[in-house]
């Protein structure tokens, strides 16, 4: 295996912006970094969880890929829409009901394109085809949790760095970011 496409592939896809990263960027804006970190938890662990899946089941999905590729692409642009409409209509002062917590984040990357696509690819491209043992595919699904892990935590940094600045502008911010959010469920819906 190439371990530097490997890790070059598995870094550019998971750092990259997404629905997740949008959503957990959008949630540090208005909620704070404690909030947000629960969202990076709960999608922290589904993307393990999907990894794991993508391990046991990659031959036998990877069969089906196309049915299921397109499914995912409906049903996840359906879901970015939604979110796309609670980013827009965040409003700090006056939403208790904070959003993009841990059950987001974790509901969220099982129906993510993104993650799932990633997951099975990744898997499927870089890892079985070299390897057998349990444990070597073990270290691998680890080593992939612990960088998607890293993406989404960077994305609450990021967030937190830019929330001084764009404090005053909290509502054009939410605008982008719901832009943004539309053009990936426009992305993955296979229009």
């Amino acid at each position: 295996m190439n371990i530097f496409a490997f890790l070059a592939y598995s870094i550019v896809v998971t750092f990259t912006p997404g629905p997740a990263n949008i959503m957990i960027f959008s949630t540090t804006q208005n909620y704070g970094y404690k909030q947000a970190l629960k969202f990076v938890a709960g999608a922290s662990l589904a993307f393990f969880l999907l990894l794991i899946f993508a391990t046991a089941a990659n031959s036998f999905m990877l069969d089906f890929i196309p049915g299921i590729e397109h499914v995912m692409g409906i049903i996840g642009a359906l879901y970015m829409l939604y979110l796309a409409y609670k980013i827009f209509n965040m409003d700090i002062q006056n939403d208790q009901n904070q959003s993009g917590g841990f059950m987001t984040g974790f509901i969220m990357q099982f129906i993510n394109p993104k993650a799932v696509m990633f997951t099975l690819t990744v898997i499927g491209s870089f890892v079985t085809p070299y390897y057998t043992a349990p444990m070597d595919i073990a270290l691998f699904v680890a080593i992939l949790a612990v960088i998607g892990c890293c993406a989404y935590s960077s994305w609450v940094v990021l967030g937190a760095l830019f929330s001084c600045y764009m404090q005053s502008y909290q509502k054009q911010a939410n605008i982008i970011l719901s832009v943004t959010m539309i053009y990936c469920a426009y992305a993955v819906s296979g229009i």
